[in-house]
């Protein structure tokens, strides 16, 4: 296997994995809807804001998957867990507080990473930058 394809095969890996985790606590989002607008309350975020941050990890962790306008998408996703970590996980004398923002800040400099250098060749952006232009 040459290195090129190993590396598109890691991109895609690891795309999938960074997708994987807001598909996934979208889906427990839109499951526990009420629970998580109470949540958002006690740190005074108003519960209306809940509909465009399920908006964002869905559709973002979905782009983010197939690779399709990936670098906005990261860049969304990026400023999504630094908020998430400024908002929600402030307290760093609480241990897992701590382990929470730590961990928000470790994804969204996965992010960052899918934002300076894209989704790799195995990738719709890849794809649809590969096509021959119509005149």
């Amino acid at each position: 296997m040459n290195q090129i394809k190993l590396n598109g095969g890691l991109d895609l890996l690891g795309r999938l994995m960074l997708a994987a985790l807001f598909l996934n606590d979208g889906w427990t989002v839109i499951s526990n809807y009420h629970a998580t607008a109470e949540y958002l309350s006690q740190f005074g975020v108003p519960p209306l804001m809940l509909v465009p941050a399920l908006l964002l990890q869905v559709g973002g962790g979905l782009l983010v998957a197939v690779g399709w306008n990936t670098r906005l998408a990261a860049l969304a996703l990026f400023l999504f867990c630094v908020s998430t970590a400024a908002i929600f996980h402030n307290q760093l004398n609480d241990t897992n507080e701590q382990i929470q923002f730590w961990k928000d800040l470790a994804i969204a400099g996965g992010l960052l990473l899918l934002v300076a250098h894209g989704a790799g060749i195995f990738s719709l952006d890849s794809r649809l930058r590969a096509r021959p232009k119509k005149k």
